[in-house]
């Protein structure tokens, strides 16, 4: 049986925070000349794909990029990039095996509105300070070579192709080729780091980024979940995983719910006023459980009925048909939803 995957998000200008880290936390960089040829990599992927990469850190046992997909090729790229490392790594060192530790992480991230390149980008340039690779109070960011921060201090012939500095420097509103602002910008969220409050801020403001699936306002994440929806529709549901195919359960869980409330002449607002093992609660439940990937926890909060255990009483009672107010309610609902799917 194959294993279940993520559902990647793919379209023409697509923004992603990707990280993979190595297999079992072992290192993915021995030595400099590794980082080197990975950076390398990088650069041939760029080439081959159109990429364009707006930040980059590498640290021992994994890599962050922001990176964007103008021809909204990310899994086929990245497949070239992490497989092509891989092997090189591997000839280099006289190992064999995988590499990475399962698939990668890609955040979708939000563009045009919001300061979201700034916000993924510091995220990624302070790492080495907030994983101790550097002292913070004691040594420059720019200590740290292995990230496109120093890049982004250097004029524009010193920096690669494939890294584009001026829309990061435009969402913190920087002047392209501004370095000295951007490194008293971040140098700046260095000092924060060292203070507890400050630290205490920025880890709240990355929450969505290491928690989430994307970055960006609820409408920007309800295009995203219509996206999802069309991904999974043209794959089977039980081959995917991960936080965007259980919110796109919990949106297509909240829409279906709304309609059987509807269907049972129930209103959301006044579920807590009733019984917690009303029939028609216990077969809402059952008929949600069977049309949805939402929680069981989930559906007892929505229908107010307790435990979440009694979800599943609720459906079991259901599928026995000993209860004919259950069955009754059962077959109504079941009939209402051919009439308005025409049949």
């Amino acid at each position: 049986m194959a294993m279940a995957r993520q559902v990647r998000i793919e379209y023409e200008g697509a923004l992603y925070h990707v990280m993979a880290r190595g297999n079992q936390g072992q290192g993915i960089f021995v030595d400099e000349l590794d980082r080197k040829v990975w950076l390398e990599t990088v650069a041939e992927g760029c080439e081959k794909t159109g990429w364009k990469v707006h930040a980059y850190v590498l640290m021992g046992n994994h890599y962050h990029l922001l990176l964007e997909t103008p021809e909204g090729n990310l899994v086929e790229g990245m497949k070239w990039l992490q497989g092509t490392y891989t092997q090189r790594y591997n000839s280099r060192h006289s190992v064999f095996g995988h590499l990475f530790q399962g698939r990668y992480k890609a955040l979708v991230v939000e563009q045009g509105q919001g300061n979201y390149f700034g916000v993924v980008s510091t995220y990624i340039h302070l790492n080495p300070a907030r994983t101790g690779l550097i002292k913070v109070g004691r040594d420059r960011l720019g200590a740290y070579a292995w990230s496109s921060y120093p890049m982004y201090l250097k004029g524009g012939r010193q920096r690669p192709g494939w890294l584009v500095t001026e829309r990061v420097m435009r969402d913190l509103g920087l002047e392209a080729g501004d370095g000295r602002g951007y490194e008293a910008y971040l140098e700046g969220r260095v000092l924060e780091l060292g203070m507890k409050a400050g630290r205490k801020g920025l880890e709240e403001q990355w929450k969505r980024i290491r928690r989430g699936w994307y970055l960006g306002r609820e409408g920007f994440g309800e295009r995203m979940l219509r996206l999802v929806k069309g991904r999974i529709a043209k794959g089977r549901a039980g081959s995917y995983m991960g936080p965007a195919k259980r919110e796109h359960g919990q949106a297509e869980a909240k829409r279906l719910l709304e309609w059987g409330l509807g269907a049972l002449g129930l209103e959301a607002g006044r579920l807590a006023q009733k019984p917690k093992a009303m029939a028609e609660k216990q077969v809402l439940a059952w008929w949600l459980r069977q049309r949805t990937t939402a929680s069981r926890r989930w559906l007892s909060e929505q229908l107010a009925m307790g435990e979440e255990s009694s979800v599943s009483k609720a459906t079991g009672r259901v599928k026995q048909g000993g209860d004919a107010e259950l069955n009754r309610l059962k077959k109504h609902l079941v009939k209402a939803l051919k009439n308005v799917n025409g049949g």
